[in-house]
């Protein structure tokens, strides 16, 4: 059976990337197709086990390593550029364009959804409210043909998967299709108890607005008597590291070495954002440390409140501060909430989806 696997783009390896390495690991005679593939060393070692994706044209357009986004309006017709005909499975590895890719009757599409466009749809008045006129008006422009097309080729593919119960609903909101939900994998075993905990708070990732990792730093400068260390690299970087007090630290990006270390040793992991899913809390809670997390989204499915952390309801640095404050009244089994998040392993997942494929493939 020949499998080609679709990814949007290739340039870090976060948590999309951690599902196309467990896939590959499934089927690692498959090709790779993506927008481009800007992938590091490093990364490609970790992520595509040092393969290189077949790249669209916009791979060479100029400062494509830096700025593809800038050409978005170009995506549709670059994804749509891939001849994949010869293949008799599609896993398209989709949270922009890649659910989009032209396929046959004769081939089966699976795609495993993260989210349908964030930017066209759900986040489309965040992401235009703050551009200067001119802007303004070509974006969304831009963004309008980006729905018509999303919308328009649905029939392209066969099964959804969903990422998480909050995906599903927002699949079936938006693009009226139903789908079944495989939770991402989680390296369990690399992520471990540790019941030794430190005086320190810990929130970690990219520093991008959606993220609200600003909001959590805000909310613990006024609170000076709680240490907090932000782990992460980004646009917001330089703007959070100016207003951060004495009592924050805020690190930068750092290896996973660090990064675990400092995840098992955390009092408590803190995390504001509306994640369609959110593997970063779940390598917490496999640490034995509990999490303090907004109650929405994924982290509103996988965060148990009052047994695996504390669930607060707006995005506001008063509600993360009644959050501590009721973290700090409460008391946490760290080796339950370990064991509590175990069945988000990889060996499972892969077992989830190869399950689905193989009953997918079956009807036809």
């Amino acid at each position: 059976m020949k499998t080609a696997i679709v990814h949007d783009w290739l340039v870090t390896d976060a948590g999309a990337e951690k599902v196309l390495q467990a896939v590959l690991e499934i089927y690692p005679d498959a090709d790779i197709f993506s927008l481009v593939d800007f992938l590091s060393d490093e990364d490609r070692k970790n992520v595509l086990n040092d393969k290189y994706a077949q790249t669209s044209f916009i791979q060479k357009l100029p400062f494509a390593k830096k700025y593809f986004r800038n050409y978005l309006l170009l995506f549709p017709s670059a994804i749509e550029s891939f001849d994949l005909q010869k293949y008799d499975l599609v896993i398209s590895s989709s949270w922009a364009v890649a659910k989009g890719v032209k396929t046959t009757k004769n081939q089966i599409h699976i795609s495993y959804c993260y989210t349908p466009i964030r930017y066209a749809w759900d986040l489309y008045d965040e992401y235009t409210k703050n551009l200067k006129p001119v802007k303004k008006i070509f974006v969304k422009l831009t963004l309008r043909y980006i729905r018509k097309w999303d919308i328009k080729t649905l029939y392209r593919v066969n099964h959804f998967i969903a990422d998480s119960k909050f995906v599903q609903e927002r699949i079936q909101r938006i693009y009226k299709r139903k789908s079944s939900v495989i939770y991402p994998p989680v390296d369990t075993g690399m992520f471990t108890l540790c019941e030794h905990k430190e005086e320190y708070y810990l929130t970690a990732s990219r520093l991008v607005p959606y993220k609200k990792t600003k909001l959590i730093v805000e909310a613990f400068n006024e609170m000076p008597d709680k240490r907090l260390i932000v782990i992460g690299d980004g646009e917001e970087y330089e703007n959070i590291k100016k207003i951060a007090k004495t009592n924050i630290d805020v690190l930068g990006y750092q290896e996973k070495d660090v990064m675990i270390d400092a995840m098992q040793k955390a009092k408590a992991f803190v995390y504001a954002a509306v994640e369609d899913f959110g593997i970063v809390p779940i390598e917490a809670m496999a640490c034995g440390t509990p999490v303090i997390a907004l109650n929405k989204g994924g982290t509103a499915e996988t965060v148990q409140d009052g047994f695996s952390g504390v669930l607060f309801e707006q995005q506001t640095t008063k509600d993360i501060i009644e959050a501590v404050q009721k973290f700090e009244k409460s008391s946490f089994d760290a080796v339950q909430i370990s064991q509590s998040v175990l069945s988000f392993s990889l060996k499972r997942f892969q077992k989830e989806m190869q399950a689905f494929i193989q009953k997918a493939m079956s009807k036809t």
